[in-house]
């Protein structure tokens, strides 16, 4: 059975005998909290969303919620333990020094408490759960997500509450688009980023002038995906022979695969996520799509090469929002891999790394305003003062709260070519975020007010 109740978190022991022995300095008169005083500007900002009430004490909340149940299962735990890591990293001041506005432990000298709700990627489900956290909690932030329909309904709700939402993986582009809102901030690449970071990879390695069956999810994700892959494709002379578009959760593809398997075509571009990505390549296999069609998936989804094998995998080519691998040329990401693979057992997959970034860079938001006021804050975000990551240097553009930012290209690797069982994909190129976003010619994003 489903728990949809908030689990709460607490600080550690540490962290709460250091909060209760300042408070307690406070009340002797002995000096303020470093928080406090960090956040002095409080007082001069008028009451909104769940400010200042959600700031008073030594404890900031944040709600969270992810699919643990589903089709996006695998993916919604990886990313609820990115968020656990980070919460633990701004507790303990693991990263103080390394972000060079992250000072202490904390965020402006607050513990960080959190829940955890299932949202089964439900738009209702997450909508409820995140405004429990709003009332039941005074949450100042919300995260979290994998679809990207439940992604377009928090920022809804954010925009609605003014309380702020850093977006958890989520693609389409609509996020960022038709959709955008002035509380929301997404990270991961836009479907158009992915298609644009991919499509001359592609032209490279698999030439012009092919005949293109697509699977497609039926909701915005894979719409937005369909679409931009086939009009970036075009210009290489690439032509869509079969569509077929699948509802989420499909157990038999085999209509959709016959179709294009008979189809002619020389890619087969999967744009489907989660579980229903692995289910159907699995499909596609046997009905020998693969065997005369190259297999493409934009959005390379984490735990694929995993439960198919490099077998199946090998030469795949797609986009990832992070790497492991990355963590070689990178402080940050070694110390969020490093960390993760300690605790768990295994090296994080993308989502964790979207939980774990996305909360860095709030806190360095926060830090920079001075303040949780909502407002202040996503004019931090928006400020194009580059923001130290395991990606480098990134910075949210204001017009859409697209993060720019580093898009990896990925080819997966033989079995011969693996140094170790986690070594499915190698890096091919790095495209910068300034090439990857949609230019703003194109965008359809209309922000709303601040207050």
């Amino acid at each position: 059975m489903t728990n949809k109740r908030p689990i709460a978190f607490d600080a550690t022991p540490d962290t709460l005998r250091r909060s209760l022995v300042l408070s307690a300095a406070a009340a002797s008169g002995l000096g303020l909290l470093p928080g406090a005083m960090r956040d002095a500007r409080a007082q001069s900002f008028p009451p909104l969303g769940n400010f200042p009430a959600g700031t008073e004490g030594n404890s900031v909340f944040i709600g969270v919620s992810v699919p643990l149940t589903g089709a996006y299962s695998a993916e919604g735990k990886d990313q609820q333990l990115g968020f656990e890591l980070a919460f633990e990293h701004l507790n303990s001041g693991k990263l103080a020094g390394k972000i060079p506005e992250l000072k202490g432990k904390g965020v402006l000298g607050k513990t960080i408490t959190f829940g955890v709700i299932d949202d089964e990627s439900k738009a209702e489900s997450a909508i409820q759960g995140q405004t429990r956290f709003i009332r039941n909690n005074k949450a100042i932030l919300m995260t979290g997500c994998y679809s990207s329909a439940v992604t377009v309904a928090l920022g809804k709700l954010a925009q609605r509450e003014k309380v702020l939402y850093m977006a958890g993986p989520a693609g389409s582009d609509d996020v960022t688009g038709k959709d955008c809102q002035r509380y929301s901030f997404r990270s991961q690449p836009s479907t158009t980023m992915a298609s644009r970071a991919l499509a001359p990879v592609l032209a490279e390695r698999l030439g012009k002038g092919k005949k293109v069956a697509y699977l497609v999810p039926d909701y915005t994700f894979g719409h937005t995906q369909f679409e931009s892959m086939a009009r970036l494709t075009e210009p290489m002379g690439w032509k869509t022979v079969s569509k077929q578009v699948c509802p989420i959760g499909t157990a038999d593809f085999s209509t959709y695969l016959l179709n294009i398997a008979n189809s002619g075509a020389d890619v087969f571009v999967n744009c489907t996520v989660g579980n229903d990505c692995s289910v159907s390549i699995k499909q596609a296999q046997n009905f020998g799509v693969m065997k005369n069609a190259a297999l493409v998936v934009p959005t390379l989804q984490p735990f694929l090469a995993q439960q198919l094998g490099p077998e199946v995998t090998q030469n795949m080519l797609g986009v990832m929002d992070f790497w492991w691998s990355l963590a070689d040329g990178n402080e940050l990401a070694k110390i969020f891999v490093d960390d993760f693979q300690a605790k768990h057992k295994y090296k994080p997959y993308w989502p964790a790394h979207i939980a774990y970034s996305q909360m860095m860079i709030w806190a360095v938001a926060v830090e920079r305003a001075k303040t949780f006021y909502p407002p202040e804050v996503i004019k931090a975000l928006e400020s194009r003062t580059p923001i130290k990551t395991s990606l480098g240097d990134v910075m949210y553009r204001p017009e859409d709260h697209q993060l720019v930012r580093p898009v990896p290209v990925m080819r997966g690797k033989k079995p011969s070519e693996m140094k170790s069982k986690d070594d499915y994909y190698e890096v091919i190129k790095m495209i910068p975020g300034a090439d990857a976003v949609t230019p703003l010619d194109q965008g359809t994003c209309k922000m709303g007010e601040l207050t």
